[in-house]
């Protein structure tokens, strides 16, 4: 039986270290619009895309646009969730999925924190949601499948929360229903945006986390799968 992954990520608050990249205000990245599908990849994506509830710290904001500038992050210091309630110009969740050890994947990240959610068949007439891998503050959350609590519709309910045990950020699932975001496939990014989020370098040391490369790239994302094989 095949399956499929598909890695589904949205940006928060991060700072970046400057490289050979157009860097640009967190306020003024155009976010890419979400396109109709037109492929069995691209439907999964959006029939799957997660709703996100912001319960500590910032909401996600665009990371990249389509002429290859990217966020410079929001300035260090203030309240968690000061001033960074979203971008006016519309936040963005970023997708990739391919098939792994014959599962279809998806992945989501908020503040480059993932999740993996695998379904068995994008071009099936009702694809089925078989797990789902997250990131949380303590390590990661697996289930196979996810309660029905933690699901409405097709969309997973996340939550981007901070743990009182652990004083660190993640993900994790939550019976109450968040917001979309506008989903763009790595497939639909622009040449200039892709090459971009491959050449950023991204400062990991925000609360001394180290996590904030872009799991989705040529060189993170299959590995980020073989993490996140709970079958």
């Amino acid at each position: 039986m095949q399956f499929r992954a598909l890695f589904l990520a949205a940006v928060g608050c991060f700072a970046a270290v400057q490289a050979e990249v157009n860097w640009i205000n967190h306020d003024q990245v155009h976010p890419f619009a979400q396109v109709e599908p037109v492929n069995a990849s691209d439907k999964a994506a959006i029939k799957f895309k997660p709703k996100l509830q912001i319960s500590y710290g910032c909401h996600p904001y665009p990371a990249v646009q389509a002429d290859g500038a990217v966020s410079d992050g929001l300035k260090w210091g203030g309240k968690p969730d000061g001033k960074c309630k979203g971008s006016g110009l519309g936040s963005q969740v970023y997708s990739r999925s391919d098939w792994y050890q014959g599962k279809w994947a998806i992945i989501h990240r908020h503040l480059w924190l993932y999740l993996v959610l695998w379904i068995d068949n994008p071009e099936a007439a009702n694809p089925a949601i078989l797990g789902v891998w997250l990131r949380t503050a303590g390590g990661n959350e697996q289930r196979v499948p996810p309660d029905a609590k933690f699901i409405d519709g097709s969309s997973l309910k996340v939550e981007y929360y901070k743990s009182s045990w652990h004083g660190k950020t993640g993900i994790q699932l939550t019976e109450n229903p968040g917001e979309f975001q506008d989903l763009v496939t790595w497939e639909q990014m622009t040449e200039e945006a892709r090459i971009a989020l491959t050449e950023a370098n991204f400062d990991g040391h925000w609360q001394e986390r180290k996590d904030l490369d872009v799991p989705f790239i040529d060189g993170e994302f299959t590995v980020n799968l073989e993490k996140a094989w709970i079958f």
